[in-house]
Parts: structure tokens; C-alpha cells; sequence
């Protein structure tokens, strides 16, 4: 058994800040899965369900996101899990908007819900670090991921999560490699060698945007003459013909 946690804030006032985006990550995942409704439990919302041949558990902690370590730690013991069956989906303000990396331990960086989780269980689980952006300077950072994200990341935030949750069955069954393959291939396609297609050669656009023919252009060679028709006349007839 895996536990996939997403890091958030409770409540509709958070739901578009981009603290919130481990929240949108397991709601991401349980839609497109088909996993149970969610239920309170562990001082958060579960959602269970498989993924390929393992099952997970997804939790989202409404502790707020200081004490997040309290409801992971809780759904831990609860089902006798370790570190190691943990993931954890969170904002990375170290990483660009629409970039995504996975770490295996280390330090919490200063992230108030990773830091939670470091004194519940220790640091030797997986994160899943989801780039939001920095505002530029520290002291504006608290502001930052409580706003929602703007209308312009709507685009590669849907794309990290789509394939995110493509992923998903990867990164349940250990294979870090695939996971992260299958997100590159929603945030940068691969380009298809034709291009877009364009107008046909024999269309162009009118005023009225209706397609217009657009004559074809050729080179006309003039008609062949007509042979001359044979002369049926006699010598005699030629010769008078001559003289009249």
C-alpha cells in the first residue's frame, strides 16, 4: 500500500491559491482514477482507490498546513505505513512555474507543511516538488502562494496535473523515471514534423472570410493551324487557272 499526500489549505477561500496545488494534485488523481468519494479521516479528506496494481490512499490534511505532519503522521500509524510508502505533492517556489521535480529526503527547505511532516515522521520520504514561482524577494513569499494563480498559468497547471495524474501508476509502483516521463510529455509535446496545417494552395481567405478559389495560374501554348486541304485540281485546270 502507497499514501500519496497533497499539501493545502482547507476551506474555498484557498482552493485556487498555489499552496493549494498538492490539494489539486489528489483531486486530480482520484477523478481521473476513479477512486472512492472523499471521507473525513486522519484530520483530512481520503480518497482510496488503485493505481495499476497497488493500492493507494490519497490524503488531503485540514489541519491547515502547519500542522500537516499531524494528520499524515495519524494515517500512518493508522495503517502501519513507513516513510518509505509515503509521497508527498507540494508548491516549490525554488522551481519555475510549470517545472516539476521528484526528491527522495532531505531538508524541508523552509516549507511550513514539510516541516510539519520532517517532525511527525522524519525526512525519508518522497516529494514531488511542483514549481510555482518566487516573487523575488523572502519576505513576499507568505503573500505569494496565498494568492490563486493567475489566469496565465492556467495552461501548464493543467498540463502538470494531467500528467501528474498520468503518471500516477508509475510513481505507485517505484519508477520515478516513467512518472516524470509521462508529465515532460504533457508540459512539452513532442512537435509533429508537418507542422500546422495551413489554407490549401488553392484557397485564400476573403474579406467576408469565405474561401475563395484562387485561379490557377498556366501557361497557354497557341492552337495548332488547320492543314491546308489538297489540291484535287489537273495540270490543264492549273494552268488555266493561272491566266483567268
Amino acid at each position: 500500500m502507497m499514501m500519496f499526500v497533497g499539501l493545502g489549505n482547507p476551506g474555498g477561500k484557498y482552493a485556487g491559491n498555489r499552496h493549494n496545488i498538492g490539494f489539486m494534485a489528489m483531486d486530480r488523481i482520484s477523478s481521473d482514477h476513479g477512486f472512492s468519494p472523499w471521507r473525513s479521516k486522519f484530520q483530512g479528506l481520503v480518497s482510496e482507490g488503485r493505481l495499476g496494481a497497488d493500492k493507494v490512499i490519497l490524503l488531503k490534511p485540514e489541519t491547515f498546513m502547519n500542522l500537516s505532519g499531524q494528520s499524515v503522521g495519524e494515517a500512518m500509524r493508522f495503517h502501519k505505513l513507513t516513510p518509505a510508502d509515503l509521497v508527498v505533492f507540494h508548491d516549490e517556489i525554488d522551481l519555475a512555474p510549470g517545472k516539476l521535480k521528484l526528491k527522495q529526503g532531505g531538508g524541508h527547505a523552509g516549507h511550513n507543511g514539510l516541516r510539519s511532516i520532517h517532525g511527525h515522521i522524519g525526512p525519508d520520504y518522497t516529494r514531488v516538488r511542483m514549481g510555482v514561482g518566487h516573487p523575488g524577494h523572502k519576505d513576499a513569499v507568505p503573500g505569494y502562494v496565498l494568492r490563486d494563480f493567475a489566469k496565465a498559468d492556467a495552461d501548464w497547471l493543467d498540463d502538470m496535473l494531467r500528467g501528474v495524474s498520468d503518471g500516477a501508476a508509475h510513481l505507485a509502483d517505484g519508477d520515478g523515471p516513467k512518472f516524470l516521463n509521462a508529465v515532460s510529455l504533457r508540459l512539452n509535446p513532442p512537435r509533429s514534423g508537418g507542422g500546422q496545417k495551413g489554407p490549401k494552395p488553392t484557397e485564400e481567405k476573403s474579406g467576408s472570410d469565405k474561401p475563395r478559389v484562387k485561379p490557377v495560374e498556366k501557361s497557354i501554348s497557341a492552337a495548332p493551324q488547320a492543314a491546308p486541304e489538297k489540291d484535287t485540281r489537273t495540270a490543264l485546270q492549273k494552268l488555266a487557272d493561272r491566266f483567268r
